[in-house]
C-alpha cells in the first residue's frame, strides 16, 4: 500500500506562517479556493487530490475570529468529503480560549463548545501552541498535542548573554507556574505582582512577592491582548528598583491601539513575541522582536505523521534539564 503524503493547507489567518511552515517542510502549500459570496457566506473548494492524505491545517483562530473559525469548518468538512485518510488542525492560537470556565452564572463555556465543533466537523488531531489553560487539552476527546513556545522565547536571553542578574515576573497570581517555568530555563528566580496592589500603589513593597531590586526582570504571560496588565506589573517592577523590564509572550494580539500604546512605554524595554498571530505593519515597532514558531510546527508535524514523539519539542537545546 502507498504511504500517505503531507499536505499542508492554509487558510485566510496569517497566512505567512503557514507559508514558513511549507518552507520549513520543503514542500509546496497544497491548493484550496476560499471566496465570499456578497452576503458573507464562505465558499471554499480543495484544487487537488487529498484521497488516502494525511492532511495538515494550519489555521490561528484570531483576526476575524468568527469568519476564520467557519472557515476551518468548511475546510475540514470539503476534505473530510473528499477521502483524505487523516485531517489535523494546527491551531497556533486559540480564540475563545480565554473563555475556559464559567465565572459567573448563565455564563457559557465557550472554549469547550468550540473544541466540540471542531470534533463533531471530523478532525482527528489538534496541534496547538501554548493554550492559555492546559486543561483545555481535556475539552477534547481526541489527541491535542500541547506545544511550548517557552524554549524558543528564552533563547532571545541565551544568544544575547543576558542571563546574569535576570527576575522572572507572573503580572497575576494565575500565571505563575508559567514564570517559574521560564525562570528554570534561564537559570533564575522568580516572583509574582500582587496586581491589587500594583493597581493603586506600584511603589509599595507589597506590590511584588520576590527580590527585583537591582535586576533586570522578565515578564512572561502567554497573551499580551490590551496590554494593560504588563504595563502595570513594568510600573510596579520599576518604582521597586528592577533596573530594566523586559515582556515575553507568545501571542501578541495587540487589540486596539495598545500596539503603539506600549511600544511607547518608557518602564519597557523590549518585547519578544512569536509569530502565532499576523503583526500588520501599522503594529509594528523596533521594540517588538518576533520568533517563528514555523520551524517548531514543522518538526512537529513530521514526528505526527511518523508516530514519532514530541517530548523532545519540549525541551530547551540551551537547558535540557529545565522542566516544562
Amino acid at each position: 500500500m502507498e504511504e500517505c503524503q503531507i499536505k499542508l493547507f492554509g487558510l485566510s489567518a496569517n497566512h505567512e506562517l503557514t507559508e514558513a511552515v511549507a518552507d520549513e517542510l520543503h514542500q509546496p502549500l497544497s491548493q484550496i479556493d476560499i471566496k465570499r459570496f456578497a452576503d458573507g457566506e464562505i465558499y471554499e473548494r480543495v484544487l487537488e487530490s487529498v484521497r488516502g492524505d494525511d492532511i495538515y491545517i494550519v489555521a490561528p483562530i484570531a483576526e476575524e475570529v468568527n469568519d476564520v473559525f467557519m472557515e476551518i469548518m468548511i475546510a475540514v468538512d470539503a476534505l473530510r468529503r473528499a477521502s483524505a485518510a487523516h485531517i489535523n488542525v494546527v491551531i497556533p492560537y486559540f480564540g475563545y480560549a480565554r473563555q475556559d470556565r464559567k465565572a459567573k452564572s448563565r455564563e457559557p463555556i465557550t472554549a469547550k463548545m468550540v473544541a466540540s465543533l471542531l470534533e463533531m466537523d471530523g478532525i482527528d488531531r489538534v496541534l496547538a501552541v501554548d493554550l492559555h489553560a492546559d486543561q483545555l487539552q481535556g475539552f477534547f476527546d481526541i489527541p491535542v498535542d500541547h506545544l511550548q513556545a517557552a524554549p524558543l522565547l528564552s533563547d532571545y536571553f541565551y544568544r544575547r548573554n543576558m542571563l546574569e542578574n535576570l527576575v522572572v515576573v507572573s503580572p497575576d497570581h494565575t500565571g505563575a507556574g508559567r514564570a517559574r517555568k521560564f525562570a528554570d530555563l534561564v537559570n533564575a528566580p522568580w516572583g509574582v505582582v500582587n496586581d491589587n496592589v500594583a493597581m493603586t500603589t506600584p511603589e509599595s513593597p507589597d506590590a511584588i512577592v520576590g527580590e527585583v531590586a537591582g535586576r533586570r526582570a522578565i515578564i512572561v504571560d502567554d497573551i499580551v491582548d490590551t496590554g494593560r496588565r504588563v504595563q502595570m506589573t513594568a510600573r510596579a517592577l520599576r518604582a521597586n528598583g528592577a533596573t530594566d523590564v523586559f515582556v515575553v509572550a507568545t501571542h501578541a494580539v495587540l487589540s486596539g491601539d495598545s500596539a503603539q500604546r506600549l511600544a511607547a512605554d518608557e518602564n519597557i524595554s523590549h518585547y519578544i513575541f512569536t509569530d502565532t498571530l499576523l503583526m500588520p505593519e501599522a503594529k509594528q515597532s523596533a521594540k517588538f522582536t518576533r520568533l517563528s514558531v514555523a520551524p517548531l510546527l514543522a518538526d512537529a508535524i513530521v514526528r505526527i505523521h511518523e508516530n514519532r514523539p514530541l517530548d523532545i519539542l519540549l525541551k530547551s537545546r540551551n537547558n535540557p534539564d529545565a522542566k516544562l
